[in-house]
C-alpha cells in the first residue's frame, strides 16, 4: 500500500477555503471536505500510531489528535468561521492533549510545517521545565544542539524571550539562554506542495524520529510517578 498523503486537489480545496471563508462557501462542500481532507488526515494519524511503537510509545494517536476545522471565535476579532489549515497533535498519554509537550503537524495553503514541543505552557509547567533544563543542561545541549537535530529540524525557537534570567537562577547560570525561553518549538517547513508528494509520509516521520529525543525530555518532570 502506497504511504498516505494528501491530493492536489486537497491542496486545491485549502485555497479555496481561503479566498472564501463563509459558511455559505462550505457547507455545500462539506463533503468534499471530508473526503479530501479529513479521511488522508485520520488515514495519516492511523499509520503513525503503529509507526510510533517503534520510537514514541509513550505518544498518543488517533482521531482525536486531529482538530476540528472550525474556529473558536468566542474571544477573536476574526470571525471567520474555519481554519484554512488541517493539522493533529500527539500529546503523551499521560498527559492532556495540549497539557504537555508533544509532536505536531499541519498543512496549510502556504507551506507544511512539521515539529512540536511546548508550547505556551502555564507559569507553573514552565517553571518545572526551567528547573529541569538547569538541572540537566549537558543532556538538553546534547539534544538541541547536535548537528542531526540542526540537520533534521531546525533550531530551537524559544517565544519571545524575557529580558533577564528569571528569578531563582544566578544571572550567569550555564544555562541562562534557554532559562529566558517562554515555550521550546523546532520544526521543520515544507512547500505546501511537499503534502501531495510520495516521499510526504516519510518525511514527516523523520521529522518526527529527530523530535522526540526533545519532546520525551520535555515530559519528563511532567510525567514523574505517572
Amino acid at each position: 500500500m502506497p504511504a498516505p498523503r494528501f491530493s492536489p486537489k486537497a491542496l486545491a480545496f485549502l485555497r479555496a477555503l481561503k479566498r472564501n471563508n463563509r459558511r455559505e462557501w462550505f457547507t455545500p462542500r462539506k463533503e468534499e471536505y471530508e473526503e479530501l481532507l479529513r479521511k488522508p488526515m485520520l488515514e495519516l494519524v492511523e499509520q503513525f500510531a503503529i509507526d510510533f511503537r517503534s520510537f514514541a510509545p509513550e505518544l498518543s494517536a488517533g482521531p482525536k489528535s486531529v482538530f476540528r476545522i472550525y474556529r473558536d471565535t468566542r474571544f477573536s476579532n476574526d470571525k471567520s468561521p474555519y481554519k484554512t489549515n488541517v493539522s493533529a497533535v500527539f500529546p503523551h498519554k499521560t498527559l492532556p492533549k495540549l497539557g504537555g509537550a508533544g509532536l505536531y503537524f499541519e498543512v496549510t495553503p502556504d507551506g507544511v510545517w512539521v515539529g512540536g514541543g511546548l508550547h505556551t505552557p502555564d507559569t507553573a509547567l514552565l517553571q518545572k521545565e526551567r528547573e529541569h533544563i538547569a538541572t540537566n543542561l549537558r543532556r538538553f545541549r546534547a539534544i538541541v544542539e547536535s548537528p542531526s537535530f540542526k540537520r533534521h529540524v531546525d533550531k530551537l525557537e524559544g517565544g519571545e524571550l524575557l529580558q533577564r534570567v528569571p528569578r531563582g537562577f544566578a544571572p550567569d547560570h550555564p544555562a541562562a539562554n534557554y532559562l529566558r525561553y517562554r515555550m521550546f518549538i523546532a520544526g521543520h517547513e515544507f512547500p505546501a506542495s511537499f503534502a501531495a508528494k510520495p516521499r510526504f509520509y516519510a518525511g514527516v516521520l523523520d521529522v518526527f524520529r529527530h523530535m522526540t529525543p526533545l519532546i520525551r525530555f520535555l515530559n519528563e518532570p511532567l510525567t514523574k510517578g505517572s
